[in-house]
């Protein structure tokens, strides 16, 4: 599906004020990280919509229409992918807020 990391590089976001981004973890992987002034939640809340609308206002992954075409005489209908004319669904809200995928944690069920 694509997108399964953050984007940025050299920048891990979940860390702790005391987790040990001193000078003593200076050339290890904590090292990378950027120092921030809040801690950030391991929540994502919105996400991008993979849908478009249509200029009558439908939502969909995909849009067709249908074309007749006449051959020997023969009436045939073919469908035929809609390409212009979309716009994006834009930033979705999500219920319930979903872990975000860079979160170091193991998820187990008994």
């Amino acid at each position: 599906m694509g997108a399964s990391g953050s984007k940025a590089r050299g920048l891990w976001p979940f860390t702790s004020a005391a987790g040990g981004g001193g000078p003593e973890a200076a050339g290890t992987e904590q090292a990378l990280v950027r120092p921030r002034s809040r801690a950030v939640p391991p929540f994502v809340f919105t996400r991008r919509g993979s849908m478009f609308y249509d200029e009558d206002g439908d939502l969909a992954h995909e849009f067709y229409e249908e074309t007749i075409i006449t051959k020997n005489g023969q009436k045939r209908a073919k469908l035929r992918r809609v390409h212009k004319n979309l716009i994006p669904q834009g930033i979705v809200k999500l219920d319930p807020p979903r872990i975000h995928v860079d979160f170091p944690v193991i998820l187990y069920e008994v």
